[in-house]
């Protein structure tokens, strides 16, 4: 029975997100204005997770009196990104893998919403996407990121690019950790349906450092934040980054 229940539960939720999706591409399409667009966006997210039952309770900080700021969260699922968009404010400037430049719809939904693309085998790529995300910064741009670039089925905290914390540190921005539960268990890794569970975004205490540390150190301090909340072990305890 419980098989049949997420069947059900996996194909409704499919149809509500494509129902939803389209419908937005449609208003994104004619809609002037990006902020009016990222609102539109927000609330097509809040929408289609209270369509499925799974509202996104955000716990923990308010992210407003950082703004803006550099927000960094785990990686766990297929949703994540549509988890931000519900829980955050509208403003974020999000970090994209290339890749999702070239699907027909999201690549159309991400351009109109005016993510940041990169290319994290191409050096000359990653280079041009650092430099654009640090202008964006300095310009009161907030920026928010997947440190792990990728997730697997496997829980755990991975190694972080340090692309993130680059851009706060030079921008002198604050970071926000922000820790995604549920979404590991709701869609992961190798899975096409998703099942029944609650989404939680705890937003942690912004993570500021002096002038003179490093970028390694405000990545470091911010991961210590995420895995105090994530419930999840730390799968690189002394890599602790990957550099970009």
């Amino acid at each position: 029975m419980t098989r049949i229940v997420h069947l059900a539960y996996g194909c409704y939720a499919w149809v509500a997100l494509l129902t939803i999706v389209i419908t937005l591409c449609l208003f994104l399409a004619v809609v002037p204005g990006l902020e009016r667009r990222r609102r539109l966006a927000r609330g097509a997210a809040r929408l289609f997770f209270f369509a499925i039952g799974s509202p996104v309770r955000v716990e923990g900080s308010a992210i407003e009196p950082h703004y803006p700021c550099v927000v960094v969260a785990n990686h766990s699922s297929y949703l994540d990104g549509i988890i931000l968009t519900a829980a955050l404010p509208a403003g974020f400037t999000y970090l994209i893998k290339h890749q999702m430049s070239r699907m027909p719809i999201a690549g159309f939904l991400l351009r109109r919403l005016g993510s940041a693309f990169v290319d994290r085998d191409d050096r000359h790529d990653r280079h041009r996407t650092a430099r654009a995300l640090f202008s964006l910064a300095t310009r009161g741009s907030a920026l928010g990121f997947f440190p792990e670039g990728t997730f697997d089925k496997s829980p755990g905290l991975k190694a972080f690019h340090l692309g993130a914390f680059s851009a706060a540190a030079r921008a002198k921005l604050p970071v926000v950790p922000v820790v995604i539960h549920g979404a590991r268990w709701k869609l992961p890794s190798g899975r096409f349906l998703p099942r029944p569970g609650p989404l939680i975004v705890h937003v942690c205490e912004a993570v500021r450092l002096p002038t003179d540390r490093s970028a390694q150190a405000l990545m470091a301090r911010t991961r210590r934040a995420m895995l105090e909340h994530l419930g999840e072990p730390d799968l690189a305890p002394d890599a602790g980054y990957m550099p970009e």
